[in-house]
């Protein structure tokens, strides 16, 4: 895949890089990656996708703009206030990159759909908060064979970890493997409860865009496997290793979540 004159200079400081080149553009070009959520996570994977030529970014997202989302979303502005998420982030995506093709989802993840939405891209960029969408999305991209990378942020402390148990050729865990069950209803307070530093959120989103790009360009190590914390408070990151659970109930010896519906 050829790329343009403008699009040679445009990514001029990606191609000079040995490791990414215009191969490596090319596949970002080709590149099909769902943001799941254009919210403190969201907003930061959007825009570098978007900056980095990733060819075609969809956005599931059901919310409009508050106020209160602007110390972190930064995909919105304060005249978007009101607009439905979706709307606001793929104006400025097209502001920063007018060759992205958008593809919008404004609605909720469900049983019902995620399977047909998720199966359209090749990676899956989660920056969901809350437990119930993390699973959904974890399933779908299990039983649609496509990779997530997940990131989670929380007052001062963040995680990222990238999932692709549907690859055998290594023993990969899957999200279920780390956090087997939802915490019961009303034990996982919300951002809006417990607060959030808003460039601590941009810390996660980042290195989530990033983790997001070296898959679609094939370049680097993947974090597959590995967990990595992020203290904002210590700026101390940890990265760990992430062992599959045998006795998991989506990707073990003995898989109890076959499908969506029994999800």
């Amino acid at each position: 895949m050829k790329l343009s004159d403008e699009e040679l200079d445009r990514y001029a400081r990606h191609i000079v890089l040995r490791e990414v080149g215009g191969v490596g553009q090319a596949r970002l070009r080709a590149g099909r990656v769902l943001v799941v959520g254009a919210g403190g996570l969201g907003s930061p994977v959007l825009l570098y996708l978007a900056a980095a030529g990733m060819g075609t970014i969809g956005i599931v997202d059901d919310d409009r703009v508050s106020l209160s989302n602007l110390q972190r979303q930064i995909a919105h502005a304060t005249s978007d206030v009101g607009r439905l998420k979706t709307d606001s982030a793929a104006d400025r995506i097209r502001a920063i990159n007018p060759n992205v093709a958008v593809r919008l989802h404004p609605e909720r993840l469900t049983a019902a759909n995620a399977i047909e939405i998720v199966s359209g891209y090749d990676v899956i960029a989660d920056g969901s908060d809350n437990f119930a969408t993390r699973f959904l999305v974890n399933d779908a991209c299990f039983l649609s064979q496509r990779t997530l990378v997940s990131a989670a942020v929380s007052e001062f402390d963040g995680q990222l970890a990238t999932f692709k148990a549907h690859d055998k050729s290594h023993p990969y865990p899957c999200y279920r493997c780390f956090v087997p069950e939802p915490p019961p209803p009303g034990t996982a307070p919300s951002c809006s409860e417990t607060g959030v530093l808003g460039a601590a959120a941009g810390v996660m989103g980042t290195l989530q865009a990033l983790e997001v790009i070296k898959e679609i360009a094939q370049v680097g190590e993947s974090l597959a496997g590995h967990l990595l914390i992020y203290d904002a408070l210590t700026t101390d990151f940890r990265k760990i290793r992430l062992s599959p659970d045998p006795a998991c109930a989506l990707c073990g010896d003995d898989p109890k979540v076959t499908s969506l519906t029994a999800a």
